[in-house]
């Protein structure tokens, strides 16, 4: 059988058993419904073997493998489904949407790092281009030896920063979030202008020899905030590739199911801007804290939120 064909014939069962996984969610199946959606859920699991052998890598495929994995979250009865608000989000929906965007934050992760390298490259050798983007007063800083960090944080107060840096961290990830639906050029201008950005200013600081405190002040709080802004921005991807590349299902439906998963990744993010904030405005600038106590804690936090972002205790295995 012609994989066109087997697509026109098992279509139907696809379509049908999407659309009584949609009722499951909202909880309003009939019990004649939830009987007809595991008759059909078997159905969707012999195809999918079939899929798997004689047309892997297709659109088909890829979807049926994702229907039998719903098809599995919704049916089976676990020890943990009692668990309801934020306990079941950040350990149950929130990783499940981590690892469906995998190859969005690979994506986003290798745009980031290739901005900041190239950024890098360039200040060093046009000390000018990273100048340029630093705020008034901060040039004559770096020729007297000290960040602009220090005059920034030793006028407002630390509670007033630690608001100010959680809305506009928030207002980034915001950005790189709904830019998605801009076929996700705003996701990845959001990307590559924050991965310029940190390559420029260390190419900037090492012109002055202080690179090496610029890495010290952020080594508390930017691992975590950089993986939150490629991770908001992979959500963005998500729906950018939706709109792009539906394959076969309708482009609407590929929008609603991609935004369902990106804003689900997006709030997970939201929560640890507000604990970057207080981390960014009482120990990066804390001249008590020694640095290998800085670099400790930011490679603490970000292993902290990619355990619980990953979750190696969720078999997503259908």
């Amino acid at each position: 059988m012609s994989y066109a064909r087997f697509v026109r014939q098992r279509g139907g069962v696809w379509d049908e058993f999407e659309s009584l996984l949609a009722e499951s969610r909202a909880e309003s199946l009939s019990h004649a419904s939830l009987e007809r959606l595991a008759f059909l859920y078997r159905q969707v699991l012999h195809d999918h073997a079939a899929l798997r052998h004689r047309f892997a890598r297709t659109a088909a495929a890829e979807r049926v493998s994702q229907l039998a994995l719903e098809g599995t979250q919704a049916l089976r009865l676990e020890p943990d489904d009692h668990l309801v608000g934020p306990g079941r989000f950040f350990t149950r929906s929130f990783p499940r949407a981590f690892r469906a965007h995998a190859a969005h934050l690979g994506v986003a992760s290798g745009l980031f790092v290739t901005a900041a390298l190239l950024a890098f490259c360039m200040t060093v050798l046009r000390p000018g281009i990273g100048l340029a983007l630093l705020p008034p007063g901060a040039v004559q800083g770096l020729k007297e030896g000290r960040l602009w960090t220090e005059t920034v944080f030793s006028v407002m107060p630390p509670a007033l920063t630690s608001s100010s840096i959680a809305t506009n961290n928030m207002a980034v990830a915001l950005t790189a979030w709904a830019g998605g639906v801009l076929l996700g050029l705003g996701a990845l201008h959001i990307v590559l202008l924050n991965g310029f950005l940190l390559g420029a200013l260390l190419g900037a600081t090492w012109h002055y020899a202080l690179a090496g405190e610029l890495l010290e002040f952020v080594s508390a709080h930017g691992p975590l905030e950089i993986t939150l802004i490629i991770v908001s921005a992979a959500a963005g991807l998500g729906m950018g590739e939706a709109l792009v590349a539906a394959r076969d299902r309708p482009r609407r439906e590929a929008l609603v199911a991609a935004a369902r998963s990106a804003l689900v990744l997006l709030v997970g993010c939201l929560p640890w801007f507000v604990v970057l904030g207080f981390v960014e405005s009482f120990v990066s600038p804390s001249p008590d804290v020694a640095a290998p106590l800085k670099l400790a804690l930011g490679l603490a936090l970000e292993a902290l939120f990619l355990a619980l972002a990953w979750n190696p205790s969720l078999n997503e295995a259908p």
